[in-house]
């Protein structure tokens, strides 16, 4: 049902070398790369993950209660995002961990602010 998700961003630069880095992670490519933005996936059929900076030419900004969740095969994998993101310079959501029935995940914020989970359900 997605079909993409976007976060904005005021620094271009530093937002791609960021989400290279993680997505990298998950095998997701670069698709598309715009004067304004970039791109991800793993195929074109898959939900795609961008970064722009916004169409009004406004600074970007967090939206309250907004986040874009990152699903991932397994726990080592929440986990390695999670550190990832914060070794890159993100901020901490709240650590990897079970939290209810099955769901174990990880929360970050990435340069901008914005806020990030990254999860997957227990086999």
């Amino acid at each position: 049902m997605i079909g993409y998700t976007c976060l904005g961003t005021n620094d271009k630069s530093r937002a791609v070398a960021f989400y290279d880095t993680l997505l990298g992670l998950l095998g997701a490519k670069r698709f598309y790369e715009t004067p304004r933005g970039m791109g991800w996936g793993i195929a074109p059929d898959q939900p795609m993950f961008a970064v722009n900076t916004p169409f009004d030419g406004e600074p970007a900004s967090v939206g309250n209660g907004a986040m874009v969740a990152l699903s991932v095969a397994t726990q080592q994998l929440v986990h390695a995002v999670y550190a990832k993101a914060l070794e890159l310079g993100g901020s901490d959501e709240g650590p990897p961990g079970p939290r209810g029935e099955g769901f174990y995940g990880a929360y970050f914020r990435d340069l901008d602010g914005n806020k990030l989970a990254v999860f997957c359900y227990a086999a």
